[in-house]
């Protein structure tokens, strides 16, 4: 993408402070892509933390943006549905795709349910030895001296393996399942282009519904679902089926990959944490979580109020959207100190809201952390510094907060 025809950053910037306070909109996706949504944020949180928005390109929504008021809503399933869709965008009504997390009780816990096992300990403990090989392997096969994009050869090809292991997808069209996920989260592409390839998508997943259905149980998300006691007959509901392929394929990527450029980037942004790291690599799975709030994969998850409610001082009448911006409460200075900072070591980097709370909090929470885990532990055995060379090129969207290159040199360890 031509970077010189996205608005100015700065002009951006400035607009945070200048413009009335009714103008502020957080959902516009130019904030993210230039990383200038900060100052926003900030001044919601200090002026209008329970902020109505009444002409975005979305239509009317709130923004609750302090940290406790986001725990607040995401924890109260009895007045906040997540019926339809998480997304600002609503429903099209031609093409729609239900799942899991945009359901409420009981349907949403019974789903869940049948796949929640696939990260669970006994998986979590064989992955980590896969995760732990491959990691080495991609860090062995990259090139020393020379500039090259860290997010492809590296965040995408990591993860995707993964998808591919958690689906028992085949091996080598594993990049669809990253063009699958990106067709679902940016915004580049067209509305016929997108459905093309979820339908592309659903054609694939079907047809490796059958061959499992016909196989004996395995421990793989198609083989669950399809035994499923709650989800059996989810390949004779095909935009059901569809939408939960897509929910795990997005939960299964964006976490992780994200979190891994925007890991490598936080460190060159802060090289005294770096330094730190250098010193005691112990500070690995602490630095994991801070990483996660720092980033924040996922900005923003969508909620319908279902009554009358009132939230900070406001009042949120019935079937209005409201969009809990997990971005901006990870930064909320009542309860990060220096939120802005990545501190590898902060004491509290593990309360952070990127994952959610209450009946929809992040299902792969545990396996996201232990991917980024080993795969630091292993760069430490590997690399002095993974230098960040020029500027990252990020994602066209308000929803996914993620990077599509960054390029970077590696200075392998001199001992």
């Amino acid at each position: 993408m031509n970077m010189t025809v996205l608005p100015d950053r700065e002009k951006l910037l400035r607009q945070a402070s200048e413009l009335p306070l009714d103008q502020l909109d957080v959902s516009n996706w130019h904030l993210m892509q230039n990383d200038a949504i900060w100052p926003y944020f900030e001044r919601l949180r200090k002026e209008d933390p329970v902020h109505y928005h009444a002409d975005s390109r979305y239509g009317p929504f709130w923004s609750i943006t302090r940290f406790d008021d986001i725990k607040a809503v995401d924890s109260n399933h009895q007045q906040f549905s997540s019926e339809g869709t998480i997304s600002l965008i609503d429903v099209n009504e031609d093409f729609k795709t239900p799942m899991f997390i945009a359901m409420d009780q009981p349907k949403h816990d019974a789903q869940r349910k049948v796949v929640s096992p696939v990260v669970g300990p006994r998986n979590l403990a064989a992955f980590e030895t896969l995760i732990r090989e491959r990691s080495a392997r991609v860090l062995d096969g990259l090139p020393i001296g020379e500039t090259f994009n860290w997010v492809d050869r590296v965040s995408v090809e990591l993860t995707t393996q993964m998808l591919a292991t958690l689906f028992n997808f085949p091996f080598e069209d594993r990049r669809k399942l990253t063009r699958w996920s990106d067709a679902a989260t940016v915004t580049e592409m067209s509305q016929e282009e997108r459905r093309q390839e979820f339908l592309e998508c659903l054609a694939c997943f079907t047809e490796l519904w059958h061959q499992r259905a016909h196989q004996e149980p395995g421990f793989d998300l198609i083989s669950m679902l399809a035994n499923g006691e709650a989800t059996k007959d989810l390949v004779n509901q095909p935009m059901e089926y569809l939408g939960n392929i897509m929910l795990l394929i997005v939960g299964g990527n964006d976490t992780t990959r994200n979190s891994i450029s925007g890991g490598v980037l936080a460190l060159n942004q802060y090289p005294e944490e770096y330094a730190k790291l250098r010193a005691d690599e112990s500070l690995i799975p602490n630095m994991v979580a801070e990483i996660i709030r720092w980033q924040t994969p996922l900005a923003y998850m969508r909620r319908t109020a279902l009554e009358d409610v009132e939230v900070g001082g406001k009042l949120i009448r019935k079937g209005d959207k409201v969009a809990m911006w997990y971005v901006s409460g990870n930064r909320d200075e009542d309860k990060f100190t220096d939120a802005n900072r990545l501190i590898i070591d902060r004491p509290n980097a593990r309360n952070h809201v990127s994952f959610g709370f209450g009946i929809h909090r992040c299902m792969g929470n545990r396996l996201a952390e232990m991917q980024l885990r080993v795969l630091w532990e292993e760069i430490m055995k590997r690399f002095e510094f993974v230098e960040v060379v020029g500027e990252p090129e990020r994602v066209r969207s308000n929803f996914v907060r993620g990077y599509a290159d960054l390029p970077v040199q590696l200075h392998p360890r001199k001992d």
